[in-house]
């Protein structure tokens, strides 16, 4: 069964990170979707158990959806070149 968190919006300025979900608890499977609507990229900052940190940059107006196998941690950030703005969501899983 399938459980889609409320879509949240960002507006982060440029060069500041934040976490938009966070499982402590030993990590669950999901997927992250991520809507970059501003015109410079932001980095999307996975860290899940027993796995290296991955990053993805998102491209201006672009948007990534990603799987993600025990996700304890999902964080935007945006790079020194501007501010960025958009949504993220995460819908958890057992997949």
């Amino acid at each position: 069964m399938a459980i889609l968190l409320p879509q949240q919006f960002f507006n982060l300025p440029a060069g500041v990170g934040k976490s938009f979900y966070e499982n402590l608890t030993g990590g669950i499977n999901a997927a992250v979707t991520v809507q970059n609507n501003s015109t410079f990229p932001v980095d999307l900052v996975l860290f899940s158990v027993n796995a290296p940190v991955i990053t993805y940059t998102i491209p201006a107006l672009n948007s990534l959806t990603i799987a993600v196998n025990r996700l304890l941690v999902a964080a935007l950030r945006a790079s020194a070149a501007g501010a960025v703005f958009g949504t993220i969501q995460v819908a958890t899983s057992d997949f």
